[in-house]
């Protein structure tokens, strides 16, 4: 005779909630009071309140030499290039936020692309991708990020974060000035969850 369900047992759906996400979050800087720190650790704070789990990580803890062929052939790939890999690819997403340099791509982050394009997994194939930038001026650098990490293999979330004159939007503490600049954080955030999940 079969069994028959419990009353009042719960049944197992597809609405149940997901695991929770794992996502890497960094600046494309690695200067003490640069406003892409600020903006990455909003953005990780915000991760976390939607119930991600949220690493923030500051890329001077991950520096490597500038690439070139024969220091990979002489030394090989840096350990620190390796415990980033590492990271990265145990996670589901990663959000980066960015400096410009005259509208380019900074020199942080272009050598750490390079690198991590000559270790035999491609970490960011496949991965989602969520791109922010401050800057004092204006910002023009997203759409040249979105290049390398799309030729990477990595999947950008649809629109970004921007916040020009950024010297002037967050409070001492680190938090925004703007109420409207948390809320479009937040909202791109969710946006990167909604995809994940």
């Amino acid at each position: 005779m079969p069994l028959m369900p419990l009353a009042g047992a719960s049944k197992q759906t597809e609405t149940e909630a997901m695991p929770q996400p794992k996502i890497v979050v960094f600046a494309g800087s690695s200067r003490k009071d640069s406003l892409n720190k600020k903006l990455a650790a909003l953005a990780a704070q915000e991760l976390e309140a939607l119930g991600a789990e949220a690493t923030y990580i500051d890329l001077k803890d991950y520096l490597a030499p500038v690439y070139d062929g024969y220091t990979e052939e002489q030394q090989g790939i840096p350990p620190s290039i390796i415990r980033l890999e590492a990271l990265i690819a145990g996670a589901d997403a990663v959000v980066i936020s960015s400096p410009e340099y005259k509208g380019f791509v900074p020199p942080l982050l272009v050598n750490i692309f390079i690198w991590m394009s000559r270790m035999k997994a491609k970490v960011f194939a496949g991965k989602s991708v969520a791109l922010m930038a401050a800057s004092p001026g204006g910002v023009r650098v997203i759409p040249r990020l979105r290049d390398a990490l799309e030729e990477l293999g990595g999947r950008v979330v649809p629109g970004f974060i921007t916040i020009p004159g950024g010297a002037e939007a967050f409070n001492p503490d680190g938090s925004f000035v703007h109420e409207a600049h948390k809320k479009a954080v937040a909202n791109h955030m969710s946006k990167l969850l909604a995809l994940l999940r």
